[in-house]
């Protein structure tokens, strides 16, 4: 087996190079032959997947987060879709690793043992489009209060997952809402909006269980919709969302889709797969089933 391993570089922090260093020793004694391609600049994944001779190699995996997973799916499927897609991995050593989950996937040892059994799992890609450009995420993609809670976050990257609860709070003190337009499957939801994520996974921010319904294969996408709502009750509702509750507020929606279509006033950055990308409006459906991902 021959696989490509895409990763963030190390920046010379010890632990992540004594990280890597263990992953290919540890495959390479299973007689699983490893290629590494380090980033150098965000987004570089995309690059190196796009130049890849993907036809060479059984797998990809991608070491790191929920950032360069997106990258190295996106190369895949923009680049490669007409070829024969090799299965993807991951080992998490990334800051959100939400994805991951969802394949039972937690450390590193567990993404190397994922790759090691060599059983992959087909699971469904969300598509969305900007103007003429097409592009993927397996996660989830929000709008709204969500992306502006990332984008402070991403201020507060050291602090792990608390980095959510201080974008949380911070942007709580200036919460403002939108105007929606949104089609789901035919079907019209219009009015004031405080959020709306595209879920085809459960997890966000690490451990938030966004949508905790959401399968990975079973085709649909779930869109969590939330109502304007005082900053008390947003406050009140947060810490529930840690164990899926917060969707028995009575101000979220959920609701399981093949294809939507979302329009705001004012226009909204979106979030697909934690990274901070686009703006409404935007069409999202599904491809099921679409990739193999090791778990």
């Amino acid at each position: 087996m021959k696989i490509a391993l895409i990763s963030k570089p190390p920046s010379g922090k010890k632990k992540l190079r004594h990280d890597m260093s263990q992953i290919i020793d540890t495959l390479e004694a299973q007689q699983i032959e490893c290629d590494l391609f380090e980033t150098e600049y965000h987004a570089h994944a995309l690059k190196i997947v796009e130049e890849l001779p993907v036809s060479q190699y059984d797998a990809l995996v991608a070491v790191g987060g929920d950032g360069t997973n997106y990258h190295v799916l996106n190369g895949l499927l923009k680049f490669h879709a007409d070829k024969k897609l090799p299965i993807m991995g991951i080992i998490p050593v990334g800051r959100g690793n939400s994805f991951a989950r969802d394949l039972n996937i937690h450390s590193i040892e567990d993404g190397l043992a994922a790759v090691l059994r060599q059983k992959p799992r087909a699971v469904d890609v969300c598509r969305f489009r900007q103007g003429d450009d097409t592009f993927y995420f397996v996660n989830l993609m929000g709008l709204g209060f969500v992306t502006d809670v990332a984008q402070t976050a991403a201020g507060f990257s050291w602090m792990g997952d608390l980095s959510y609860v201080v974008g949380v709070l911070h942007r709580t003190i200036g919460l403002k809402f939108h105007e929606l337009e949104l089609e789901i499957d035919g079907k019209h939801i219009n009015g004031r909006n405080c959020f709306v994520e595209f879920c085809n996974s459960r997890y966000t921010g690490g451990s938030m269980l966004m949508a905790p319904g959401a399968e990975i294969d079973d085709g649909y996408f779930d869109v969590v919709i939330l109502e304007p709502l005082s900053r008390w009750n947003l406050l009140k509702t947060f810490p529930k969302i840690f164990k899926g509750t917060h969707v028995n507020n009575p101000q979220v929606t959920v609701v399981r889709a093949k294809k939507a279509i979302v329009r705001t006033s004012p226009a909204k950055v979106l979030l697909p797969d934690g990274e901070i990308f686009g703006v409404t409006p935007a069409a999202i459906d599904i491809l099921p089933q679409k990739i193999r991902y090791f778990t």
